[in-house]
């Protein structure tokens, strides 16, 4: 048994992340009684693993969908021991989606999100360049989208709980159709 936040993680709570990763908008109800459990219990659960920061419901957008053109992966170099910061700075972007520091060729990576080319290019030359401890970045432009998954960390579970509806291939990130 894992412990989250001094909390700990059991079956019940793995299955209902489970069951929330598969569809954010699942109601209580319906969790409940695929557990043979109690809405309240559910909610209860799902309550403390949001306080303790083990669980989070958002809406994820598909950013090629809703005007932005320029999707990639920025990889690092930092003056040593800036890493920390220099993350930390990343962070407070809005166009990062995603910053972790890393060990390997890149001190850090960052998914950034621009409307297009000179949103881009703005975001490159006027303000992640500019950050100190930067020394040096490579782009790598998302093309497609192959895999854009969320369902982890939950161990075994039943996999009825995961079965919620698909949209079909016509939906997903590859815009080529």
């Amino acid at each position: 048994m894992s412990t989250l936040g001094g909390s700990p993680l059991d079956d019940t709570d793995r299955q209902i992340i489970a069951a929330l990763q598969a569809d954010g908008r699942r109601p209580y109800s319906q969790i409940a009684e695929e557990l043979d459990i109690p809405a309240s219990s559910v909610r209860y659960r799902v309550q403390r693993m949001e306080e303790n920061g083990t669980l989070q419901i958002v809406g994820i957008a598909n950013p090629l969908t809703i005007g932005f053109d320029r999707f990639a992966m920025v990889g690092i170099r930092v003056r040593p021991g800036s890493a920390q910061e220099v993350c930390r700075r990343l962070r407070d972007l809005p166009e990062t989606s995603y910053v972790i520091m890393t060990a390997g060729t890149y001190d850090v990576m960052a998914e950034v999100i621009c409307r297009d080319t000179d949103h881009f290019t703005d975001l490159m030359n006027r303000r992640l360049h500019l950050i100190d401890g930067v020394v040096s970045t490579d782009s790598f432009f998302v093309l497609e989208v192959h895999k854009l998954a969320y369902g982890w960390g939950v161990g075994e579970v039943d996999t009825s709980l995961l079965d919620a509806p698909q949209p079909p291939l016509s939906a997903g990130l590859d815009q080529r159709a």
